[in-house]
C-alpha cells in the first residue's frame, strides 16, 4: 500500500471521527467558552434520542381525549378552518386503541404501547408540543437542529462540540438508523452543519457490518501493514518537527491511531451475542417483528456503557410505498399498529435495563416525533376515514431519566387533541431543557459563524422548569 492509498483507507475507516473524539477528549476542541457553557450542575451525562419518523398520533397514544371519543363521526366545531397538509378535513375520529390509566401516577397511555405503559411511572410526557411546519423533512430538521432549513448543526453535534466524549475509542455522537432505510433528508439529520465536521454523527448499524469501510477492502499482510504504519509515522514525525510541534497535526496522528483502535472496539461493542439469552429475549431479539429495533436499543445501551455521549435511534424511513414509518395517512390502525409493534417491547426493555443497572440515574431518554396527527380523519367525504393528516399545532413527546419529574403529564391540548392550549412547548424550549439537564446553558453554548454567535436554540427557548425535579 502506498502513502496515498494508506491515507485514503484511513479516511474511509473513520479516521476523521477518531480524530474528533481525541481532540474533544484532550480539550483541544470545545465550545468557544466551555467554562461558561457547561457551568450548570449536570443531572445527566449522556442521552439516547429515539426519533419516530413520520409523525406519531398523539390522540392514539399519550393524549387521552374523552370528548374525541364522544364526538366520533361529528364535524370539528371550530370557527377556524384547519390548515392541514393535504387539505382534506374529515370527521372526528376516535382513537383505534383503548386508553388506560397506568401505574401509581395514573398517566393515560393507550394500548398502542402496552409494554411502555407498564413503565408509566418512569415517564415524563409533554402533551403541548408545537412545530413550525407540517412538512416532514423540514419538520424533522427542526426536531433535530432547531431550524427548518438544512445546514444547521444537530443537537447531537452540539453536544459533541460542547461536552466531548468520555470514550477513548468511540465517537461522542452515534446514530443507529432504521434497519429498513434512512430517514427523509438522510445524513443531514445528524449533520455538524457549520460546526467542525468531526462533531457530526457516526452511523453504527446493528448488523454484521456495523460501520462501512471500517476495514480495508483488500486484505493486508500484518507485516506490510506494520511497515506502512511505521513509514507514515516516521514521515508525520518529521513533518511535525519541521512545523514546531503543531497541535492539530499531532492530534491527527493520534486520530489515525484511534481509528486503528476502533477496528477492535466497534466490532466488540456491536457483538450482541455477548449478552445473555434472557437479555436478548427481553429486547425482543427472538421475535421477527422486534429483532431489528431490539438490536438497536441493546447496541445503544452498550455504547453508553463505553462512554458514548449521545446516541440517536431512528424508527422509520423515507416516504415510499409501502410505508415504513409512522405516516398514517391511509390506515392508522394498520400503520401505527405495525410500527408500534416493532419498538414497544425494545424501548421498554431499554428503560428497564438502564434502570436495573443504575444507569437511568444519569442517563436522559428522549422520544420525539416531528409533529403529530389530526384528531379528524383525512377524508374528502362525509364518511369517517381510516387515516389522519399531519398536525403541527399540538402533539406529544416523552422523556425519562435523570433530572425529570417522573409519572408526570405536562401541558395539554384542546378538548379533541387538535391544538396545544396550555404550557405550550416549542422545539427551542425542548432543546434548552435537554441542554440544561446535561449541564449546559443553551444561551452560552455558541459558535461564531457568518458574523453571528450561533446556538442550537437560535434566539429562542427556555428550559421547561415544570418538568425538572
Amino acid at each position: 500500500m502506498n502513502r496515498r492509498g494508506f491515507f485514503c483507507w484511513a479516511k474511509d475507516g473513520l479516521a476523521s471521527a477518531a480524530a474528533a473524539s481525541l481532540l474533544l477528549n484532550d480539550g483541544v476542541l470545545r465550545a468557544d467558552t466551555p467554562g461558561e457553557a457547561a457551568d450548570l450542575p449536570p443531572r445527566a451525562k449522556r442521552a439516547i434520542h429515539i426519533c419516530l419518523v413520520g409523525a406519531l398520533s398523539q390522540v392514539d397514544s399519550f393524549d387521552y381525549k374523552p370528548d374525541l371519543i364522544k364526538n366520533h363521526g361529528k364535524s370539528l366545531q371550530s370557527s377556524e378552518r384547519p390548515d392541514v397538509f393535504f387539505g382534506q378535513i374529515g370527521l372526528l375520529r376516535a382513537p383505534d386503541w383503548q386508553f388506560q390509566q397506568r401505574g401509581q401516577s395514573g398517566l393515560w397511555i393507550s394500548d398502542l404501547f402496552p409494554h411502555l405503559g407498564e413503565l408509566a411511572d418512569d415517564l415524563t410526557i409533554i402533551r403541548s408540543m408545537v412545530a413550525e411546519t407540517s412538512n416532514h423533512t423540514p419538520a424533522t430538521f427542526q426536531e433535530n437542529s432547531g431550524f427548518r432549513l438544512n445546514g444547521f448543526p444537530s443537537m447531537g453535534a452540539w453536544l459533541s462540540y460542547g461536552l466531548g466524549s468520555e470514550a477513548e475509542d468511540l465517537p461522542a455522537f452515534v446514530v443507529i438508523p432504521d434497519a429498513r432505510e434512512m430517514p427523509p433528508g438522510g445524513t443531514i439529520n445528524w449533520s455538524s452543519g457549520f460546526l467542525p465536521a468531526r462533531n457530526q454523527g457516526v452511523i453504527i448499524r446493528p448488523t454484521s457490518e456495523p460501520i462501512a469501510d471500517l476495514f480495508p477492502a483488500q486484505p493486508i499482510e500484518p507485516g506490510a501493514e506494520q511497515a506502512a504504519r511505521a513509514l507514515v509515522g516516521s514521515m508525520n514525525r518529521r513533518h511535525l518537527d519541521s512545523h514546531g510541534g503543531d497541535d492539530m497535526l499531532a492530534a491527527r496522528i493520534r486520530g489515525y491511531q484511534l481509528a486503528a483502535r476502533m477496528q477492535n472496539s466497534v466490532p466488540e461493542v456491536a457483538e450482541i451475542g455477548q449478552e445473555s439469552a434472557q437479555t436478548q429475549a427481553m429486547y425482543g431479539l427472538d421475535r421477527l417483528e422486534t429483532k431489528d429495533f431490539g438490536r438497536g436499543c441493546l447496541l445503544a445501551r452498550r455504547l453508553l456503557e463505553r462512554g458514548v455521549r449521545f446516541v440517536q435511534l431512528y424508527s422509520g424511513g423515507t416516504f415510499g410505498s409501502p410505508r415504513r414509518n409512522w405516516d398514517g395517512h391511509e390506515d392508522m390502525k394498520q400503520n401505527h399498529g405495525q410500527e408500534a409493534l416493532r419498538i414497544d417491547q425494545p424501548v421498554a426493555a431499554l428503560l428497564r435495563d438502564l434502570k436495573r443497572r443504575g444507569m437511568l440515574e444519569d442517563t436522559l431518554i428522549l422520544c420525539t416525533s416531528e409533529f403529530g396527527r389530526t384528531p379528524f380523519s383525512q377524508s374528502a367525504s362525509d364518511a369517517v376515514g381510516t387515516g389522519r393528516d399531519h398536525n403541527q399545532t399540538g402533539f406529544s413527546v416523552w422523556m425519562a431519566g435523570a433530572g425529570l419529574k417522573p409519572g408526570l403529564a405536562y401541558g395539554s391540548t384542546d378538548e379533541v387533541g387538535w391544538k396545544a392550549s396550555e404550557n405550550i412547548v416549542t422545539w427551542p424550549d425542548f432543546h434548552a431543557t435537554v441542554l440544561r439537564l446535561l449541564g449546559i446553558d443553551h444561551e452560552r453554548l455558541t459558535y461564531y459563524h457568518n458574523g453571528i454567535q450561533r446556538r442550537l436554540t437560535n434566539v429562542h427557548g427556555q428550559p421547561i422548569t415544570g418538568i425538572l425535579a
